[in-house]
């Protein structure tokens, strides 16, 4: 068994496609509309689906938002250096919602970002 995808609805499919690849530097893998239920789909990730986890971007025509709730978490992204890619992620126009630093009780680094659709996704220092 692996681990496939994850579903996330959004409310403007091309703005979240824009936001994770270039934001995030994730490449758009495929597409599919479905006119039948109204629906398109859109898997963006790091690399092929055979090898890797991906994220399904759910685009319900018409719906532009959604209510969270207080069940989903965060996607986790490993980067090389947290306070680097906060500085790029403003850069580029994203919005930092805990800025880089040690986790509480402990020492592993971390920042916070939130999407377009307000998913929140933790970016988590790689161990050398």
């Amino acid at each position: 068994m692996r681990l496939l995808h994850t579903m996330i609805r959004v409310g403007d499919l091309q703005r979240s496609i824009d936001f994770y690849t270039q934001i995030f530097g994730m490449k758009l893998l495929r597409t599919s509309e479905n006119q039948a239920y109204k629906y398109t789909l859109a898997f963006i990730g790091y690399g092929d689906e055979s090898d890797n986890t991906v994220i399904e971007l759910t685009y319900n025509w018409g719906v532009t938002e959604y209510d969270l709730g207080n069940a989903f978490g965060h996607f986790a992204i490993e980067v090389d250096d947290v306070y680097q890619a906060c500085d790029e992620i403003k850069a580029k126009g994203g919005i930092i919602t805990r800025e880089a630093g040690p986790v509480k009780g402990g020492t592993t680094e971390i920042a916070f970002v939130k999407d377009p659709d307000g998913y929140a996704i933790e970016l988590i220092q790689a161990k050398s």
